[in-house]
């Protein structure tokens, strides 16, 4: 265990103790609604899809830091020990997630991994698989792969609540009748499109691009870790002119400045694409049709 993580361990009891001696504060939001701690944007987006009123969310991952580099601090691990319910991804993105569920304690949480029925696509990087684990964790950028994963929120949070099952279910049915829709939609205009090749600054998006039978190529790997070699930057150079891809996407928590010079040596545009990894004021649904929208575009 790394010392500054048991420094912050020292200050959760400390923090404990304080809160003990003064009393337990209602859950922020409003007195009655389910406590719940996530770990980062998405998993904000995909509860309040299926909590709706019901719940308060408190997201760990502060604005403008990836999930996987996050250590928690001891505020969040108050937060945490005091939640009914936390939901964080797994594949790997969220390293610390197991030692601060320790560290918090608790028998009485319930714990979502939201992925945990979703079908992994295996990173092809030897050395991204010994050091992240072997799937990309990207898993709630696929539309098909959210819904699974709202399902596994949806059935948290009446293990939780169970007097709110009929509102859970409920709103799980519309948000899954949308996703539904939606890749309805786009698998029709993206199957008539005559580009398949989805290029990224990163590679966020193999599930999105696993559901509408895309092809992914990026700049940087899954986790978006070091330069990336100037031998692949040439080889997406050719690739772009080769296949005339006329869109290079970046995303908010990256520097963009890696895909518009690629953008412009290849003669294309830079685009900039949500991975929803921080909170923001959009729905999951209205930010993926957005997304969806510019990947349209992009392959006409």
């Amino acid at each position: 265990m790394k010392s500054h993580f048991k420094k912050e361990i020292a200050l959760l009891l400390t923090a404990l103790a304080f809160t003990a001696g003064c009393g337990k504060e209602p859950p922020a939001g409003g007195e009655g609604k389910i406590p719940v701690v996530v770990s980062f944007g998405a998993m904000e987006k995909l509860t309040e899809a299926i909590g709706g009123d019901a719940v308060s969310i408190s997201v760990m991952v502060p604005d403008g830091t990836e999930p996987h580099d996050f250590e928690p601090r001891a505020g969040d691990l108050v937060k945490l020990k005091e939640a009914k319910v936390f939901v964080y991804n797994g594949m790997g993105m969220e390293h610390w997630a197991d030692k601060a569920l320790q560290s918090a304690g608790s028998d009485n949480r319930v714990v979502v991994k939201a992925s945990e029925k979703v079908t992994p696509i295996l990173l092809e990087d030897e050395e991204e698989r010994e050091e992240h684990g072997d799937y990309d964790p990207h898993t709630w950028l696929g539309l098909s792969e959210a819904k699974e994963e709202a399902r596994a929120i949806r059935d948290g949070l009446i293990a939780a609540s169970p007097e709110n099952r009929d509102l859970f279910m409920k709103n799980y049915d519309t948000f899954a009748a949308g996703i539904d829709g939606l890749r309805d939609e786009y698998r029709d205009k993206l199957a008539r499109a005559p580009r398949k090749e989805l290029v990224t600054g990163h590679a966020a998006f193999g599930y999105l691009a696993r559901d509408f039978s895309l092809t992914q190529e990026s700049v940087e790997d899954a986790f978006a870790t070091g330069e990336p070699p100037a031998r692949k930057l040439v080889e997406l150079i050719r690739f772009c002119r080769a296949h005339q891809v006329k869109t290079i996407f970046t995303e908010e928590m990256m520097d963009p400045a890696l895909a518009r010079t690629l953008a412009a040596e290849a003669g294309a545009d830079a685009e900039t694409l949500s991975t929803l990894e921080e909170p923001g004021k959009e729905s999951y649904l209205d930010t993926m049709r957005e997304n969806l929208e510019k990947i349209e575009k992009a392959m006409k």
